[in-house]
């Protein structure tokens, strides 16, 4: 089965530190796995602890992620 693998995505992003309101839709590339990586179509995200964290400024991404994009926790298939 061939599965086509769209250029962009919707993503959220953090503004800036702060509040709800500082998340915001914004298109990005689809990443590309690397070497021990996979794709996932996300069909579902849950906010978290670490996440509100994140988007107050006081927690750390962690390695090799971005760090305007949360969302540690995530559902849906490897593509």
């Amino acid at each position: 089965m061939s599965i086509r693998i769209p250029e962009a995505m919707t993503a959220i992003e953090i503004r800036a530190p702060g509040g709800a309101d500082m998340l915001v839709p914004a298109e990005r590339p689809v990443p590309r796995p690397g070497p021990g990586e996979v794709l996932i179509k996300v069909a579902a995200a849950g906010v978290n602890r670490a996440d509100v964290l994140q988007r107050k400024g006081v927690y750390p991404m962690p390695p090799g992620m971005p760090a305007d994009v949360p969302g540690l926790e995530a559902s849906g298939t490897v593509i």
